[in-house]
């Protein structure tokens, strides 16, 4: 790993408690990993730590929680964690144990994860608020409410207040929309990986082949380069199966002349990429598609130009929609001018999605929208996609026949920098001419 790539340090994690714990004040936040989950009776899917967790502890281990205190004079921050078993050990690898979690991971102070609930009514009988996310965790919300009754009846004898609860995702979730250099680092690894998966596809893809392996090179080109894995299911849509936006199938045969929307990005680190290219099978566009193409390309050119600190949000959707609006009266697609399809929403029926979304440790990420109403406005360091596409469905008859069963959607992850823009997916090609070049390969076998 170069120092680029690395996880956070220590010290990163630490500044990050830090700032929530100065956003909660005399409060307590009760922050679990997330549970093991099984994909069946007794296989267990691969482990992920719940994001929020993580990103104020740096921990990655299940059976976790982390408990935060500002007011406690012996230090703030506890971990409850699994106790070392050389027995377990031996099945499932070593794990933290409470004295990783002092010496590795800056607990103040750390526990056996046995005893949470008896250390935790101490912590929760004299707290004015109580941080934690109900719902997530049904076994442990019954725990905790158990204790809150527990600690209310004894509030109630000494005639003092209840705690008030709130939701740390509030607080945490509006930290990590501004990513700091060391996470912009992972997500440039996250998102050159997942470029290079692109363009393997792009030489790979021929007429003949199923989607699913298309799928399998993009899943190898993740791993091979060490990357967790896709940040989620790829979408490999060929020939019509490209107008379904969350096409999971990836069964189909590819024929000659089709276009194949490629939508895949990897995880790195528990950072995320999100990638979309569409490509012809064949290596060559035909003049329509071309001419398609290169129409949602522009919308997104004009997207990506739109973004710059200070800039709402809601300027990236409209900016594509405008040139898409134009390209689609210009076709004769839809009736009337450009601003008049605007105005209407018409052009929703071939673009049925937002141009953008937040991208981090999440593929769609956390971080509210709107603020008082109003398209947030775009800072440094916040990640988003840009993602305009067209969709002509197999059975749409309200469009010419060469039309049915096209899809074509581009997608980039874009950083937010104080002068502009940072196209961290730049490395997987996109225009026409490159696509060719690279896909001439792959047609040609």
């Amino acid at each position: 790993m170069t120092a680029a790539s690395l996880p956070p340090s220590v010290e990163v994690f630490a500044a990050r408690r830090r700032r929530f714990v100065e956003a909660i004040g005399a409060a307590v936040a009760v922050l679990p990993n997330a549970p093991v989950a099984f994909r069946t009776s007794d296989a267990e899917y691969p482990y992920r730590p719940d994001s929020d967790f993580y990103y104020l502890t740096g921990l990655a281990e299940p059976h976790a929680v982390a408990l935060l205190a500002p007011a406690d004079p012996q230090g703030g921050f506890v971990l409850f964690v699994r106790p070392r078993d050389r027995q377990e050990e031996v099945w499932t690898g070593p794990r933290v144990g409470v004295e990783g979690a002092l010496g590795d991971y800056g607990a103040d102070r750390a526990y056996p994860v046995g005893e949470l609930w008896q250390r935790l009514a101490d912590y929760l009988s004299g707290a004015e608020r109580v941080y934690y996310v109900f719902g997530k965790d049904a076994s442990l919300d019954g725990r905790m409410i158990e204790l809150l009754r527990a600690s209310w009846a004894e509030r109630a004898r000494r005639g003092l207040a209840l705690p008030a609860f709130l939701d740390p995702r509030n607080i945490v979730h509006e930290a990590r929309l501004v990513k700091g250099p060391e996470e912009l680092a992972l997500m440039r690894r996250a998102a050159a990986i997942a470029a290079e998966a692109h363009r393997r596809a792009m030489a790979a893809a021929r007429a003949g082949m199923s989607e699913y392996e298309i799928e399998a090179l993009v899943l190898h080109a993740f791993r091979s380069q060490g990357a967790a894995g896709p940040s989620y299911p790829p979408i490999v849509a060929s020939g019509p199966s490209a107008a379904i936006l969350h096409y999971s199938r990836n069964c189909r045969r590819m024929q000659a002349g089709e276009l194949l929307l490629l939508d895949a990005g990897c995880e790195y680190e528990f950072y995320a990429s999100d990638i979309s290219r569409t490509f012809p099978v064949s290596g060559r566009f035909t003049a329509l598609q071309r001419e398609l193409y290169d129409l949602v390309l522009a919308a997104q050119t004009a997207a990506i130009a739109a973004i710059r600190p200070g800039a709402p949000l809601e300027a990236v959707h409209d900016a594509a929609v405008r040139v898409l609006a134009e390209g689609l009266s210009r076709l004769g697609l839809l009736p009337g001018t450009a601003a008049q399809i605007v105005e209407s929403g018409s052009y929703r029926a071939y673009y049925t999605h937002r141009t953008s979304h937040w991208l981090g440790m999440d593929v769609h990420d956390v971080g509210r929208y709107r603020v008082d109403g109003n398209s947030r406005r775009l800072a440094p360091g916040m990640v988003l996609t840009v993602e305009p596409g067209l969709y002509f469905a197999a059975d749409d008859a309200t469009v010419p026949q060469p039309l049915r069963g096209i899809g074509i959607r581009i997608e980039d992850d874009v950083a937010v920098t104080e002068n502009g823009a940072e196209v961290l997916t730049a490395e997987a090609p996109k225009s026409a001419a490159e696509i060719e070049a690279l896909c001439a390969g792959g047609a040609a076998r």
